[in-house]
């Protein structure tokens, strides 16, 4: 059965796409819960309609991934974080930490499961981690571990 999806399918394609499926899974899962439409010869007209906005859409959110990238990779991040006398921390700079001092120095939302450290930070200095902005955008975030209560 041919059906256009309404919504991102997993490993069944994007909206606005028509897609053979098996009549059972448009019947019982697709149809009812919305995610579908039956595909009719008037609904190409309406699916390259969401495939427009789709394309439009998902170019909006590459120069929104692409002007972040460039706002990253600009200066440091500066991270403060509770450290012994000799530079080591108590615990570690997590991608929560790294994810909110973004939040709070360039007033960008980025996702912390998105933020990639290579190894644990457990020390005062400067460090790099990578976040996956967008499919294909990836921006190298210097970040600069600095004693907490050094905020001035």
């Amino acid at each position: 059965m041919k059906v256009l999806l309404r919504d991102d399918v997993n490993s069944l394609g994007k909206r606005g796409d028509i897609v053979d499926v098996a009549d059972g899974y448009a019947r019982n899962l697709l149809v009812p819960s919305g995610a579908a439409l039956v595909a009719t010869e008037k609904m190409r007209e309406q699916a390259a309609v969401m495939r427009r906005a789709r394309d439009l859409k998902e170019g909006r959110d590459r120069e929104a991934a692409q002007r972040v990238k460039e706002l990253l990779e600009e200066a440091p991040i500066k991270v403060y974080a509770k450290s012994g006398k000799e530079g080591r921390l108590f615990g570690s700079v997590t991608a929560a930490d790294v994810s909110d001092a973004v939040r709070i120095q360039i007033g960008a939302e980025v996702d912390r499961k998105t933020i990639a450290i290579a190894a644990p930070v457990r020390s005062l200095g400067v460090h790099n981690v990578t976040v996956d902005l967008y499919t294909g955008i990836t921006a190298e975030v210097t970040i600069e571990v600095l004693p907490e209560g050094s905020e001035a």
